[in-house]
């Protein structure tokens, strides 16, 4: 039964999109949730809770067992003789074993600080997995409005195609009754199968997109699902809103937590410590004998004079402070000679658009005249399928026009962070 359900759940996840739309706003989301990038975050989070746990446990008590044996060449012997007294010396071989207990009692914050870094650093990896699935907008982008593209220039193919053979059942009947000459249907019969050698080559590009499209979402997409053709409205500021501009603040907090870190580092380390043990000779080393001891206390450990070597660490940091601040003027100068570029190329179309539409009415003037011609034999097939295909042209750069304008402002708002 499991795996029927499993076959189940394979078939549907399989034809997904085979009877729905798909828009641009679901690729985005399919990029961030099925990207295998996306699944690092998680990772990165898990990592910091065991850095993090780990971090915390150097508050805990250690304990540390230890022994050995040893020979020595000489001992400690009592330089006077004391009357009626005899004094061993301890023997040249000794033995010893002991479990000693260390608490941290005071480390300056120095452990705050490290956990605070760790979690910086978490904060700016996630970002930077973010940065980059948001860089893979453009590609979606390209992918999508290739397929729109491909999809608008079959359907005026497959326009073209049903008006020629229409015209081609005339112009038979033309040479049927001898209107027209006897060839005449040849040209229109041959460019109906170019039509056809067309747009078997735009099925094959625009399966080979789809396929690419649907990889970078992770999800299967049918031949068969429509791509919604969207409205993109732009505004044209430059107000950025990238995630980009996120990850250098981030980075700068990092640079800072790091650097509280190393002001903490020379920090006095105060250890309370208990040792027990057992050997041969004990504490008293005029005892000739294995006994049991122990010893309880507090220590201190501070590194007064490092030669200025922590001063020159901190210095290095605030220079990397430097680097990413002249790393996001780089940024954002650059984006907005990306975005002006844009806005021109948006305008230009937008003009080149408005062409289109004045060039189509002539073309379909001029095509009924032709039309009008032939069926009068003024002209021959060949010169009326040159206004066809002058007429499809200029149909064709109105589609490609719209379609590349979408895309122009679809960057633009990625290029933005909108």
């Amino acid at each position: 039964m499991k795996k029927i359900h499993y076959l189940l759940f394979l078939l549907l996840s399989t034809s997904m999109f085979s009877q729905e739309k798909l828009s641009l706003e679901t690729c985005y989301s399919l990029l961030n949730k099925n990207y295998p990038l996306a699944k690092q975050s998680d990772i990165l989070a898990k990592q910091n809770e065991l850095d993090l746990a780990a971090i915390s446990n150097i508050k805990l008590p250690t304990l540390e067992l230890g022994a050995q044996t040893t020979y020595q060449s000489d001992v400690t012997q009592m330089p006077i003789s004391i009357p009626n007294t005899t004094v061993e010396s301890p023997n040249k071989d000794q033995y010893k074993a002991t479990l000693s207990v260390n608490q941290l009692i005071y480390k300056g914050g120095f452990i705050d600080a490290t956990a605070k870094v760790s979690q910086a650093s978490l904060k700016t990896q996630q970002k930077q997995v973010e940065v980059t699935l948001y860089q893979l907008k453009k590609q979606v982008n390209t992918y999508f409005f290739l397929v729109v593209l491909f999809n608008e220039k079959m359907e005026l193919l497959r326009a073209k195609k049903t008006m020629l053979e229409a015209k081609l059942n005339e112009v038979k009947a033309g040479i049927k009754f001898g209107a027209l000459l006897p060839t005449s249907d040849y040209v229109i019969e041959a460019e109906v199968l170019k039509i056809k050698q067309q747009l078997e080559a735009l099925s094959l590009n625009k399966s080979s997109l789809i396929k690419s499209l649907a990889q970078l979402i992770g999800t299967p997409i049918s031949t068969h699902t429509e791509f919604e053709n969207p409205t993109i409205t732009t505004d044209f500021n430059t107000d950025l809103e990238r995630p980009e501009l996120a990850l250098f603040q981030l980075q700068k907090e990092q640079i800072e937590t790091s650097e509280k870190l190393l002001s903490k580092q020379n920090s006095p380390n105060i250890i309370g410590f208990a040792t027990g043990g057992y050997g041969n000779p004990g504490l008293n080393m005029l005892d000739n004998s294995f006994q049991t001891f122990y010893q309880v206390g507090v220590k201190l450990n501070w590194n007064i004079f490092d030669w200025n070597a922590n001063k020159k660490q901190r210095e290095s940091l605030l220079i990397n402070k430097e680097i990413v601040e002249n790393q996001e003027a780089v940024f954002q100068l650059n984006t907005a000679i990306e975005l002006q570029q844009k806005q021109t190329e948006i305008n230009k179309l937008s003009n080149l658009i408005n062409s289109d539409l004045k060039i189509i009415e002539l073309r379909k003037k001029i095509l009924k005249s032709a039309e009008s011609q032939l069926k009068n034999g003024v002209i021959t097939s060949a010169a009326y399928i040159t206004e066809v295909t002058n007429l499809f042209e200029a149909e064709n750069n109105l589609q490609t026009h719209k379609i590349e304008m979408l895309l122009e402002k679809a960057n633009y708002n990625t290029i933005k962070g909108n």
